[in-house]
């Protein structure tokens, strides 16, 4: 158990999860200041503070992780694929399977997490616990994670038009090009400048970007509380929601275990692939649903919040058996 603890503390779980938590509790005690409207300026941070994250990220890309093993093109194109084509796909399905059966912002919340990217730090860290190949995770995180600041939001019209009937992208588009797009272009140009000093400062953006991504969920659920979307929600509906997470997880990991094998790739590649696959961003999830789900709520991001702390319990154990024993299976 204490290697478990030790294990989900490297990849960030422990602290950051808890703090998650304790920012729910928090909303559901006092939603007032986080709620829209109030005298207290913590609702600004979430509104503003995705564009100073997007920033950030832009600063500390390195061209020369972009250009690193871009040889291996079709694990490229299997990770992305997964990631932005099976996820979304799977899920539409099940949509279709069920159709209005459910609670409609929950099965927004679990597109919206089949449309994000992977996760980047997660990943890098799942990869080198289970002795992967580290620089095609590098490579395909980071991938992901500017490929999702256009692909995520256009899944996300495609739902939005085909549940509603219709939907108006033009404030949307401009929401998440002043705060997404230009952000991280502006930081890729002065990466030349201060790439070198977000290197030395990792840990000091990493808090900023945590404090950002805590007061977005806080204000998310002070929302959901405060205007009662919850009160239909019981602790089995979300005991089940969370199961659902897992399985969720676990069959694409399945798939993605067979497809390696069918295809033959290495044991390092073969580990990228599940990892990397597999794992989608509360980072990013949370900085862009303010831009996309204006007023939407802690509901929409409760699935992302589930499948996020179960895909780094459940991967933690695999990786650490990998790496342990030296099989991917």
């Amino acid at each position: 158990m204490s290697s478990l603890l030790a294990l989900l503390n490297r990849v960030g779980l422990s602290v950051f999860f808890l703090l998650l938590v304790s920012m729910i509790f928090l909303a559901w005690l006092a939603p007032g200041p986080g709620m829209k409207g109030s005298l207290f300026p913590v609702s600004w941070i979430g509104q503003y503070g995705p564009a100073l994250i997007f920033f950030f990220y832009g600063l500390k890309l390195s061209p020369d992780d972009l250009k690193a093993g871009l040889k291996n093109w079709r694990l490229h194109v299997a990770i992305q694929a997964t990631t932005f084509l099976v996820f979304p796909l799977f899920i539409l399905g099940l949509r279709l399977v069920f159709g209005s059966w459910g609670n409609p912002q929950l099965w927004l919340g679990t597109f919206y997490l089949a449309a994000l990217p992977s996760t980047v730090s997660s990943s890098v860290v799942l990869v080198s616990i289970a002795g992967g190949d580290i620089p095609l995770a590098v490579l395909n995180a980071s991938l992901s994670s500017l490929l999702g600041i256009l692909l995520t939001p256009l899944w996300l019209s495609l739902y939005l038009v085909h549940a509603q009937g219709a939907l108006d992208l033009g404030p949307t588009i401009l929401s998440l090009a002043s705060q997404v797009l230009l952000p991280v272009a502006a930081g890729v140009v002065l990466h030349r400048f201060w790439g070198r000093w977000a290197s030395r400062n990792k840990k000091v953006l990493k808090l900023s970007d945590q404090f950002v991504i805590l007061m977005i969920v806080y204000c998310a659920f002070c929302e959901s509380f405060g205007t009662h979307q919850f009160d239909g929600f019981s602790i089995l509906s979300i005991a089940v929601l969370g199961a659902l997470m897992l399985g969720f997880f676990l069959a694409v990991f399945l798939a993605l275990d067979v497809t390696a094998q069918w295809t033959g790739v290495g044991r390092p590649q073969r580990i990228a692939l599940l990892f990397c696959g597999s794992k989608k961003s509360l980072v990013q999830g949370a900085s862009m649903s303010p831009v996309l789900f204006p007023g939407a709520g802690g509901v929409v991001l409760l699935p992302l919040m589930l499948y996020h702390a179960l895909q780094l319990m459940a991967g933690s154990v695999m990786a650490q058996k990998m790496g342990r024993t030296g099989q991917t299976t």
